[in-house]
């Protein structure tokens, strides 16, 4: 297959499905002369630009006014698509893009039909990069990303500084549900209307799935409704596994199902003397002003028991006859009424604020 100029784009944009066409006329807007192609190949989320003036310039612009871009490749070559002809297109440009002391990675997106795999480009083309510069590899943090975007029968290739592709953890960020795992909740059950506390049940269960806590203890205080006890635990169990369903589909690690119990509040806090409590509600400190205390409280109580017992009311509150037998009372939003379905959720927001910076440099989990 020979090459057709008319396919060779000095720019490709990408953006969300759906807005190519609004996207190709800020363009033109910026470059009237320039050729402008909305979904090329018919890929949607994508805009292929020809254009006669500076394309880096160009580029710049787009990145600057054009809020609806994602991500803008420069094409520095283009070549039919199979491997051989990319590593000889990455051969002529890489030396002048990548420094030896820098380090890189090779990403391709294929769209379109190949005999080859993403892999296959990405291999062979980080071989000859290596083999040319003496950049070392590094697949999670690069400084430099030699991008292969493959649209049926042709390759663009771009190089664009690391910083531009987006990752969600990066090498100061501590995975907090490594900390959740740890903690205990002891949440009151919502008893009110029926259809009020199953759909209540539904957002706690929610809740505390998200966080991935280690274990859930409903702490209903004395005698209560059994029926509308029921409906807040079927709307529980309803909100984990919908969201845990959710996780296991789609994150790259194995997933913590929350675990629940059911304990009167005064026994849970009687079994539990010994080890760590912290109760939230609105008589506390606020937590900002208290922050050295709670990371002291909690790491201390990692290391001494493994886990922390953490406690939040419904309606009528944790009772303030418990508070003598916390470490901590806290209070997270002074002024502000939190409903029960935001209650936990903020609690564990405030916790995470507070004890992240620290985490990264100590990691209570390791010792």
């Amino acid at each position: 297959m020979t090459l057709d100029s008319e396919y060779c784009y000095d720019i490709l944009l990408t953006c969300r499905l759906g807005m190519d066409k609004i996207v190709a006329t800020y363009v033109m807007e910026l470059d009237p002369e320039a050729q402008v192609v909305p979904s090329p190949f018919g890929y949607e989320g994508m805009v292929a630009i020809k254009t006669k003036s500076n394309k880096y310039e160009l580029a710049k612009k787009i990145k600057e006014r054009i809020v609806e871009v994602e991500k803008v490749f420069v094409v520095e070559a283009c070549t039919r698509a199979n491997i051989d002809d990319i590593v000889n297109a990455v051969k002529d440009i890489v030396r002048d893009k990548i420094r030896a002391e820098e380090s890189f990675a090779v990403r391709t997106t294929r769209r379109g039909k190949h005999s080859f795999t993403s892999i296959d480009v990405n291999v062979a083309v980080g071989s000859i990069v290596k083999e040319l510069t003496g950049a070392s590899v590094n697949l999670d943090y690069p400084e430099k990303v030699v991008s292969i975007q493959i649209l049926r029968d042709y390759a663009y290739i771009s190089i664009l500084p690391g910083t531009e592709f987006y990752k969600k953890m990066k090498p100061y960020k501590y995975p907090m549900y490594r900390i959740f795992q740890r903690f205990v909740v002891a949440h009151e059950p919502y008893l009110g209307p029926l259809d009020a506390a199953y759909t209540m049940g539904t957002r706690i269960g929610r809740e505390v799935q998200t966080f991935e806590i280690g274990e859930l203890v409903i702490t209903p205080i004395d005698i209560v409704n059994a029926e509308s006890l029921y409906h807040f635990m079927r709307g529980l169990f309803e909100g984990i596994e919908s969201r845990y369903e959710i996780q296991k589909r789609s994150y790259g690690r194995p997933v913590h199902r929350v675990k629940v119990l059911l304990q009167d509040l005064y026994q849970f806090v009687r079994s539990r003397l010994n080890e760590t409590i912290i109760v939230f509600e609105p008589e506390g400190e606020p937590i900002s002003r208290v922050a050295h205390e709670v990371r002291k409280t909690i790491f201390e109580g990692l290391r001494r028991h493994g886990r922390i017992n953490v406690l939040v009311g419904a309606r009528e509150g944790i009772p303030t006859s418990i508070f003598r037998f916390a470490d901590l009372v806290l209070d997270v939003a002074p002024g502000i009424v939190i409903s029960t379905d935001y209650a936990l959720c903020s609690a564990l927001i405030a916790l995470a604020t507070v004890l992240h910076e620290n985490l990264v440099a100590e990691d209570p989990l390791s010792k």
